[in-house]
């Protein structure tokens, strides 16, 4: 009996420790496969700074460097137009003939009025001198001696007022015959021979414009305009040229303008109703190619960052209060949410301008399984290099 209890008893045994030993083996493998499960597979990117030129696209109308409208300085009727609309003009070129007739009708009286001035003057001059001498030998008064001397002072008054009378009557025979005020392209003209002008008038005989240069008029926020000057000041921009900003010019249709602008100054005043600051470039033109009134977007170089760090922008992602976060895959292993500065774009990617170092792996797949601290397996690495070409703006 006793030993069909021991053999009872070590049956039970067995039958135990087989159980637990089952028991830890599921357990293991459990953690194993649980461990398997919860590790994420991802993609990195290994920043690393790049030179990269800060660039702006801003849009704006061409307008001419110079531009003069043609007025009538005189009432009279148009004899005859002495241009081709639509041609070069040069400064000084006879554009209109005004009737002169009653112009030099004025000047050839005002002519007369003087020399009959002037022989007053000299016969006045001669009596005066005749009484000085008689005077000193009581041949005349010396009351009429003094008036004398007077009449030949109001004499020489006259003489320089019909001098002035001649020289206002000579400047209006010269307006009869509109000049251009400046050389350079003439448009249409608003008359033609027979229409009556005047000098008060309101509208523009011609528009005469010089388009061998050209000013693009463009505007850009005030907020954008003190950043770069903050980030030139601290040395973290660089001026990418001696003549500062370069200006690259993009046509309607899409073709790129081959002659460069440069930027030539920004406004000091800040529009009260839009917060922005007008910047003027001046364009060459010297095949006429651009044309006054014409929409054309401006690429501006503002100044070369040799430290920037940039990111897909798939790889930032923002919480409800507008921090931007990337996900990196640390050394040890693991997933760590890390708050970055991430408030310009500049093609596809985000510039981040604090929260990574060279070196870190930011995540750029796999991100919307990780959670802070995750075990995380990174399968592909790729370089920081610099993208294409792109335009550095401001996220708002």
């Amino acid at each position: 009996m006793h030993a069909r209890f021991r053999m009872r008893l070590g049956f039970c045994q067995g039958s135990i420790l087989l159980i637990l030993a089952l028991s830890g083996c599921a357990r293991h493998q459990a953690d194993v496969l649980g461990d398997r499960a919860s590790t994420v597979e991802v993609s990195v990117l290994s920043m690393a700074p790049q030179k990269l030129v800060e660039r702006t696209e801003l849009s704006g109308r061409l307008s001419a460097l110079n531009v003069a409208d043609v007025r009538p300085q005189i009432s009279g009727i148009v004899q005859k137009r002495l241009f081709t609309e639509g041609s070069e003009v040069s400064a000084g070129q006879p554009l209109y003939q005004i009737d002169p007739a009653m112009y030099q009708a004025t000047y050839d009286q005002a002519r007369g009025v003087l020399a009959k001035a002037e022989a007053m003057l000299s016969d006045a001059k001669t009596k005066s001198s005749r009484f000085a001498e008689l005077v000193k030998i009581n041949g005349v008064s010396k009351q009429d001696y003094d008036d004398a001397v007077a009449v030949v002072n109001e004499d020489r008054a006259d003489v320089l007022a019909d001098r002035a009378s001649l020289e206002t009557a000579r400047i209006n025979l010269g307006y009869t015959r509109i000049t251009s005020p400046i050389s350079g392209q003439i448009g249409v003209s608003s008359v033609t021979a027979g229409a009556l002008v005047t000098a008060e008038q309101t509208t523009a005989l011609a528009t005469v414009q010089a388009i061998d240069h050209m000013y693009l008029d463009v505007t850009r926020p005030s907020v954008n305009w003190l950043r770069l000057r903050k980030e030139f000041n601290t040395g973290h921009l660089k001026q990418s040229g001696n003549q500062g900003a370069t200006v690259h010019i993009v046509m309607e249709d899409g073709s790129d303008y081959p002659q460069p602008g440069t930027l030539a100054f920004s406004d000091i005043t800040v529009d009260q109703t839009t917060g922005s600051v007008t910047l003027r470039v001046v364009v060459p033109n010297p095949e006429h190619e651009l044309l006054p009134g014409m929409f054309v977007r401006a690429e501006l170089d503002e100044g070369v960052d040799e430290q920037a760090m940039l990111v897909p922008q798939l790889a930032v992602t923002r919480t409800p209060d507008g921090q931007a976060t990337v996900w990196l895959a640390g050394a040890d292993g693991k997933a760590h949410q890390a708050p970055v500065r991430a408030d310009r774009a500049y093609g596809d990617r985000w510039i981040i301008s604090q929260g990574l170092k060279a070196g870190d792996r930011v995540v750029t797949s796999g991100a919307g399984q990780l959670q802070d601290g995750a075990p995380v397996k990174v399968t592909d690495t790729q370089a920081s290099n610099a993208p294409a070409a792109g335009s550095a703006a401001a996220h708002g």
